[in-house]
């Protein structure tokens, strides 16, 4: 679990982008390649303490794999009466 406030930010970041891509069409191997390219961003510019970008990681492949985390909520369709 995140407490760092700053590293809270850049997992919300890249959650929020994860499931926006997915509603454009990608899928979890275009995904992968997106967290591995986040956070090899983060590692590069050493804005974060290298455990904390492990940490953003470890939760960012568990928000990939709970399939909850992609489902469309619709609303439900009303129901019709026949009479």
């Amino acid at each position: 679990m995140l407490q760092d406030p700053q590293a809270i930010r850049y997992y919300q970041n890249l959650s929020d982008a994860l499931v926006d891509s997915w509603h454009r069409g990608y899928r979890f191997d275009n995904l992968r390649l997106y967290i591995d390219g986040y956070l090899a961003c983060l590692r590069e510019t050493k804005v974060l303490e290298p455990f904390l970008v492990h940490r953003i990681e470890e939760e960012a492949i568990r928000f990939l794999r709970d399939p909850s985390n992609f489902e469309d909520y619709a609303l439900p369709e009303p129901e019709t009466r026949y009479y």
